[in-house]
């Protein structure tokens, strides 16, 4: 008897195998058969299948979910009223399941990704309100902030939030939207930096005259597309948040947040550069940030803030010591490049036009890629035309070399080029004519700056 229910045993095991085997290869088949039709974007031809295989086997492999998602979208595209709706809900269904059977890729975790990619699809096809968006966001960035990276879905992160709070009917306070404004703002220079990175490897390869492979061609396009979305969307974020982030509604937030926060070095950082960034450093409660700030955490920031109150003192070589402790207290070559280009940018403010170049030259050693750093220094070549030349001629030929110093900034960040190219296009607007050339008979003549420019140009031949 008990060879028998053993035989029996072994028996139904047997067949429970052999069906499942049966059932994986039918799935593998499947999976074959949908991909194949998707990867040539027959994706009507694809569906069915597809479908059969996310049911039976929502673990086979990644490309049920990545496919799916195209599928989807081909599907809503194409289609109107019930039936489209039923596939947006598959859509957002989809992302769920994807979350519960492949959260990661290749051992790291894309969770922050899947979230917000579902966030931007709810937002996308009007399936939620803002607070439902804003949820799933929150989700994705509190879970997985590392895989969070699509430009689009932070920037509307913030904006669904901004969207609560100016509605009244969420009960956002200042705080929470400043405190949010601050933390995407420091995510998008994370991920502009990362890009920066990859594109000056590129850069010093084309200054050395070295030719680019095909997929380091490919890459800086990419990499010039993703820079310049950062730089659009960014830009946007500092529009809204500029409404709302005035001194008198930032000094006083702050003051009231002070006594609970003058440990955090977090929070005073964040203080002192939006405070900083909007012009209230002449505040004196700014001192009283800098200063918490310094004595619990001297960094380059803390130095960076008081070389800003000593210079506001007009005390400049006290200034410069603090500006100098910074830019050493900084090991991280990118964040560096961003504190001597403040520098660059207060010393253009107080006149100091040599002081100026140098440190935005500095900044662009640390990173070749900073536009800006090239377009300040065009616009401090610009504004010493009467300073630089002899004759009147002489003085207006700065304006090329301004221009090309502008036009530089637009090959090197892909962010600000159409701001580079029309600034180039206004400094060759002031420069010497094709008329002044010939009257002045000297095309192809070297023109040199004996001011503190100490550079020269070739008048453009005719």
């Amino acid at each position: 008897m008990k060879k028998l229910r053993l035989l029996f045993t072994l028996l139904v095991l047997l067949i429970a195998n052999v069906s499942y085997c049966q059932s994986e290869q039918e799935c593998l088949n499947n999976l074959s058969i949908f991909a194949e039709s998707a990867k040539v974007k027959y994706y009507d031809a694809a569906y069915e299948t597809w479908k059969i295989v996310l049911e039976s086997c929502p673990k086979i492999n990644l490309a049920v979910y990545t496919y799916g998602e195209r599928i989807l979208k081909h599907k809503i595209k194409n289609s109107i009223g019930d039936e489209q709706d039923n596939f947006k809900r598959n859509l957002v269904s989809l992302y769920d399941k994807w979350l519960e059977n492949f959260p990661t890729k290749k051992g790291v975790s894309r969770i922050g990704s899947i979230l917000s990619t579902k966030a931007q699809v709810m937002m996308d096809f009007k399936m939620a309100n803002d607070a439902e968006v804003y949820q799933v966001f929150d989700e994705a960035y509190r879970k997985d902030a590392a895989s969070f990276t699509n430009p689009k879905g932070l920037y509307n992160y913030f904006n669904t939030l901004y969207n609560q709070y100016k509605s009244k009917e969420d009960n956002v306070t200042p705080e929470h939207l400043f405190n949010m404004y601050e933390e995407i703002s420091e995510k998008f220079d994370i991920e502009a930096t990362k890009l920066a990175k990859k594109l000056d490897k590129i850069l010093i390869k084309i200054e050395e005259g070295q030719p680019l492979t095909n997929k380091e061609t490919k890459n800086k396009r990419v990499y010039e597309v993703n820079s310049k979305a950062i730089g659009i969307l960014i830009s946007n974020l500092n529009a809204i948040i500029s409404i709302e982030a005035t001194c008198n509604n930032l000094i006083p937030l702050y003051k009231r947040n002070f006594e609970e926060n003058k440990s955090n070095s977090v929070w005073l950082k964040r203080a002192a550069s939006r405070m900083d960034g909007k012009d209230c450093s002449d505040d004196p409660f700014f001192v009283t940030l800098v200063e918490a700030l310094h004595n619990i955490e001297p960094s380059a920031d803390s130095a960076y803030y008081l070389g800003l109150l000593n210079d506001k003192k007009g005390k400049s070589t006290q200034a410069l010591k603090y500006y100098e402790e910074s830019i050493s207290l900084e090991t991280d070559q990118y964040k560096k490049a961003k504190i001597l280009y403040k520098i660059a940018v207060k010393f253009k403010k107080s006149g100091r036009k040599k002081s100026a170049r140098n440190y935005a030259r500095k900044a662009l050693r640390n990173q070749p890629s900073m536009g800006r750093a090239y377009l300040l220094i065009a616009s401090l070549y610009a504004g010493s035309a009467n300073e630089c030349g002899e004759t009147q001629f002489n003085k207006r030929a700065i304006y090329w070399l301004a221009a090309d110093i502008a036009k530089k900034a637009g090959r090197v960040d892909a962010s600000i080029k159409k701001l580079a190219n029309k600034t180039a296009r206004s400094y060759m607007g002031r420069a010497p004519s094709k008329t002044d050339i010939f009257s002045e008979a000297n095309e192809g003549a070297k023109i040199t700056f004996n001011c503190w420019v100490g550079a020269s140009v070739t008048v453009p031949k005719l």
